[in-house]
């Protein structure tokens, strides 16, 4: 099947450059998968900034926030045998892992849904107590009433779990503490409320039995979660045969939840597909995507940071079209639009 996206002209539309480091001594070196809502008139993202301090010849220095808040810097020489640097994203060392950038989440602002410019005035979103060493990353946005929800995978040496906050205006921002605990992330909650009850679509992780698979939740208020369902597994041989996790929050549509997700076959390709859920019993799947609606096939989607990927937690819905944001290659960030019945139509 044919990719259904129409990617932006501008892409990629962000780029590390564009936007300033959080503290002196460290540099941009990503810009990811953005959460996005409207607000004021205006489209929002709300961008993963993934950041470390500058590089040594044969060496890799790392950031960590320490749990009071403070930064600290650490540095591994490559030539220790006890460092493992297989994968650019993380670094293992004599058995522990770490992240080899440091996330926090950024805001900024367009007009148009294509040109967007830091707002400095509105605080930036950093990881915060011992659950959060390791940044937060990947937010979703939701929508409920004048209230938005922000889940987000908040990183420590304990693990990867779902951390939530809430704000009304974006200056002043609650926070909920991890209402999922590790290995848990991909969460994304319903803008509506459907039988009196929440829901959200998360994606806890057990590969010894089981897998990456996508699950369902609900709950009476938000902060406590239960009933968990499981709605889709990996499938062997497919785009999405080893992992796959929720974008954003569903789309409401006359056929149902339509949900597009991420999948990641063993060589670690990300591809974009989707699924139907039930409009009154969401744990029930009415169709999925043979083949991805969007594939990695721009050079910008196919070589960067990590390569071979297009991913996404943000997007907005106006009647048949969607307009999606993405991270392309774990390095910038880009958008695309589809037709909402053209999706359906794949299913």
């Amino acid at each position: 099947m044919a990719d259904l996206a129409q990617r932006f002209a501008e892409n990629p539309i962000l780029k590390p450059a564009d936007v300033r480091p959080s503290a002196p001594g460290l540099k941009v070196e990503c810009l990811l998968n953005p959460g996005a809502f409207r607000f004021q008139e205006k489209t929002w993202l709300l961008l993963r900034v993934a950041e470390r301090p500058a590089q040594t010849p044969g060496k890799t220095k790392l950031a960590i926030m320490a749990a009071d808040g403070n930064l600290n810097i650490l540095e591994f020489d490559h030539s220790d045998p006890k460092t493992d640097l297989s994968d650019p994203r993380v670094l293992r060392h004599d058995g522990v892992d770490y992240l080899t950038t440091l996330s926090h989440l950024r805001l900024v602002s367009s007009q148009d849904g294509r040109r967007f410019a830091a707002e400095p005035s509105y605080p930036l979103l950093a990881g915060r107590g011992e659950l959060e060493t390791y940044g937060i990353e990947d937010c979703r946005v939701t929508q409920i009433g004048p209230t938005f929800y922000l889940t987000y995978t908040a990183v420590s040496a304990h693990g990867v779990g779902v951390g939530l906050h809430s704000t009304a205006d974006w200056r002043h921002i609650a926070s909920h503490g991890m209402i999922f605990p590790p290995h848990n992330k991909d969460c994304a909650i319903f803008d509506s409320r459907i039988d009196g009850h929440y829901y959200a679509l998360h994606r806890p992780s057990s590969p010894a039995l089981g897998g990456h698979y996508l699950w369902l939740a609900q709950s009476p208020d938000l902060l406590h979660w239960g009933n968990h369902r499981c709605l889709a597994h990996s499938r062997p041989g497919a785009w999405d045969s080893a992992r796959l996790g929720a974008g954003a929050a569903p789309i409401r549509t006359a056929e149902g939840w339509l949900e597009i997700y991420h999948g990641a076959d063993s060589a670690n390709r990300y591809c974009l597909g989707a699924l139907l859920l039930d409009l009154k019993e969401p744990w029930k799947v009415l169709a999925r995507s043979r083949d991805p609606i969007m594939e990695p096939t721009a050079d910008y989607e196919r070589a960067g940071f990590f390569g071979q990927v297009v991913f996404t937690n943000g997007h907005l819905a106006d009647g048949d079209t969607v307009t999606l944001y993405y991270g392309a290659s774990d390095s910038a960030i880009c958008g695309a639009r589809f037709s909402i019945g053209d999706i359906l139509k794949s299913l």
